[in-house]
């Protein structure tokens, strides 16, 4: 099939190069835009108490005026707030009323606004809207913040806003600014390293203009997929849709490109030995395209729908880069031939590769040495695993030099860290009767005893009275470890118990929806984990018609997570003292490692078997493999692993942990586990690990597959 693929996309190279180019262009016209939103509480299933929480606010509290966000004033020099200061923050917010910004209610303070210790007074910003991500809302904190500057003029005081609606503000324009460096990073990497592999300018840029046009092809259908599947991704999805898709289609590139240039230097005519190489690797980029797909496909399960977003989008992405990895790819080097490696001549004569040599002869003569020393390393770094600790204070990920984030820290030297953004605590009649005002305020105070709180406003009740609505300040930030463990535990627990007869009591707000985040994560560790890690086992046995491989092989994968894992908590928890890294990098990491990392294992595995069906010698074949492999590996692990790790260039802890355990875990699983420890675990088994297909056994083979001694391997 794939030699058929080939052969039409190498012969047809026009027809194959007009089709990408229409539907790039198509789609980018006509597709709709990719929706996005950060809102946790909208990727949460409606079971869950926080989502309970948000629905009945709707529909008690419809046109109830919310809090947007909060503007912090204090003193230049950080003193207490004179009487004058005080009487500059009420004209200031005066001044921010009068200038009547589109879906903002007004701006208001009063005495019981200042800190008590009189270093902090505050401002609400309400808004006319309760959708905290609408535009206009957002468009008109960000004017503001503009329009307080000449009103600050004169006075001493400093002010910031934050909140969510300001801090929704803040990560989405950090977010653009992050694309757009994700993005010239990626190809600047791309370009330079493909520059030193290949010296030929023309390969260094034609992988970038292809893969851009599979960007646009790919964008489009998730635009498509998203607006027909009422999908939608979270703002991080743009960084991480560009490096997958420029590293995951630069690693298919090069899978073909080194085995058309084997093809080449055993004599072969360029089409003939692209039509070649399609045919050998088809397989083997398939199987992997194949494993990345479902192991993303496998996050439909997770009961997060930031998640369940994230994974289809990511797999049409590679699914698109297959494709063009067999079609678009040999069809533009047609009609190059052999003119695409101008001005090198390198690829007319075997290179000596000391390193593929040296890999693969050491490989094939100590095996059972290599394998005990490269599982022992990262079982050791996998060490470092067990102290990962999950953190949900998504402000800890975002810039600290943020105006929300600074603002924060301003307005947590006055008041209790919950104030910006209280928990909602909502009591509501079961038998639609008026709630009863004594054991409203009896509710009340039973809310404002729980340890933890900072206090319990009285219950405001809706039109009807059958639902009441008490703002609860907690002690401590929104989005730490101790505001969730109280909101979705104690908080909960005694709101519940509270509760008068014939009402019932709901907890919502940010940090109950964080709590029902962390038990909806944790839900998925045991659910998409092993769903992923059974249909990647799945694909590696239909591809080597084994059933003791795929064992072995998912085994030695398990282990390179756990030390990517591992080394990631000692690098950011232990040296950099972060409290915690990002709750979603396991699955993330999981998903990014174990997937695209097997591509790795497939390619050597798959070599593995074609020069033992070529009936060379058990320990020559071993070497003849890994030193034939051992250059397209490092090639595209490097590109790969520098694509992710250009995430690190981020201002966002988010993406630097992200970069990091990506690059590094793929760096392991190419280097250490592909290159040294599957071989040997390989060579130890012998011919049992191909058990019962026994795809080791010697064929004879085709004239076009007799391409000598390539890649560096000398007679």
């Amino acid at each position: 099939m794939f030699q058929r693929v080939g052969r039409f996309a190498v012969h047809r190279p026009w027809l194959t190069i007009l089709g990408w180019v229409v539907a790039a262009v198509a789609l980018a016209v006509l597709a709709p835009g990719l929706k996005s939103t950060t809102d946790e509480a909208e990727f949460l299933p409606k079971h869950y108490e926080s989502v309970q929480v948000a629905n009945l606010q709707k529909s008690a509290f419809p046109q109830t005026e919310q809090p947007a966000s909060i503007v912090v004033f204090q003193r230049s020099d950080h003193e207490r707030l004179t009487a004058d200061d005080r009487r500059d923050v009420i004209k200031v917010a005066e001044g921010l009323q009068a200038k009547h910004r589109p879906e903002i209610a007004k701006v208001e303070t009063g005495p019981r606004a200042v800190s008590p210790n009189g270093e902090i007074a505050l401002a609400n910003i309400v808004a006319t809207t309760k959708d905290t991500y609408d535009k206009k809302l957002a468009d008109s904190v960000k004017q503001l913040r503009e329009d307080a500057k000449p009103l600050l003029g004169g006075t001493h005081l400093t002010m910031g806003i934050t909140g969510q609606v300001a801090t929704n503000v803040d990560s989405q324009e950090s977010s653009g600014n992050t694309d757009a460096m994700v993005m010239s990073a990626t190809l600047l990497l791309i370009i330079v390293l493909l520059l030193v592999i290949f010296r030929s300018p023309l390969i260094a840029l034609l992988p970038v203009i292809i893969i851009g046009v599979v960007f646009m092809v790919a964008i489009g259908l998730i635009g498509t997929a998203a607006s027909l599947g009422d999908l939608k991704a979270d703002s991080s999805i743009s960084p991480i849709l560009i490096v997958v898709l420029f590293g995951v289609g630069t690693d298919y590139l090069l899978f073909l490109l080194f085995r058309y240039r084997e093809h080449l230097r055993a004599g072969q005519e360029p089409k003939e030995a692209l039509v070649a190489a399609v045919a050998r690797v088809g397989e083997t980029i398939a199987s992997a395209a194949g494993a990345v797909i479902v192991a993303f496909l496998a996050l439909l399960l997770s009961t997060m729908g930031m998640m369940r977003a994230m994974g289809p989008s990511l797999a049409i992405a590679v699914a698109v880069t297959l494709v063009a990895a067999l079609t678009f790819v040999p069809a533009v080097f047609s009609l190059l031939g052999s003119k695409a490696f101008w001005p090198s001549k390198a690829w007319r004569k075997q290179p000596r590769n000391r390193f593929a040599n040296t890999v693969g002869g050491l490989v094939s003569r100590r095996p059972g040495l290599v394998a005990l020393v490269s599982a022992g390393v990262l079982a050791a770094l996998a060490v470092g695993a067990l102290s990962f600790r999950p953190e949900f204070d998504t402000s800890s990920q975002m810039s600290q030099k943020l105006e929300s984030v600074q603002a924060m820290k301003d307005l947590q030297r006055g008041f209790s860290a919950g104030q910006s953004d209280p928990a909602m605590v909502y009591l509501k009649s079961t038998g639609g009767t008026r709630l009863d005002k004594t054991a409203m305020e009896s509710f009340r105070t039973r809310l404002a005893g729980i340890e933890g709180v900072g206090q319990a406003a009285p219950g405001v009740p809706n039109s009807d009275g059958t639902v009441a609505q008490y703002s609860v300040v907690l002690k401590y930030a929104p989005t730490s470890d101790k505001a969730i463990e109280l909101a979705g535990g104690t908080l909960r627990d005694q709101a519940h118990k509270a509760a008068p007869t014939g009402t019932r009591a709901l907890v919502g707000g940010t940090s109950a929806v964080l709590a029902d985040v962390k038990n909806a994560v944790d839900h998925d560790y045991t659910v998409v984990f092993p769903v992923a890690g059974i249909a990647i086992m799945v694909i590696l046995g239909l591809l080597l018609r084994s059933l003791v491989a795929p064992w072995y092989l998912m085994a030695a994968v398990a282990l390179g997570f756990g030390a990517t894992l591992g080394s990631t908590v000692w690098l950011f928890q232990d040296l950099q003292g972060k409290h915690g890294l990002l709750f979603m990098l396991p699955v993330i990491m999981y998903l990014f490692v174990v997937a695209i990392g097997t591509d790795y294992n497939i390619l050597m595995v798959a070599r593995l078997r074609e020069e033992a069906r070529r009936g060379t010698a058990p320990r020559e074949a071993i070497r003849t493999a890994v030193a034939r492999s051992a250059p397209t590996i490092a090639s595209a692990a490097v590109i790969l692993a520098g694509t992710f790790g250009v995430l690190m260039l981020a201002d966002n802890s988010m993406l630097q942990q992200m970069g990091f355990a990506v690059a590094f875990g793929i760096l392991l699983t190419a280097f250490i586990m592909a290159m040294l420890l599957v071989p040997t675990v390989t060579s130890l088994l012998g011919h049992k690990a191909w058990w019962p297909g026994h795809q080791d056994e010697p064929v004879t083979p085709a004239p076009a597959d007799r391409t000598g001694e390539l890649e560096g391997v000398r007679p």
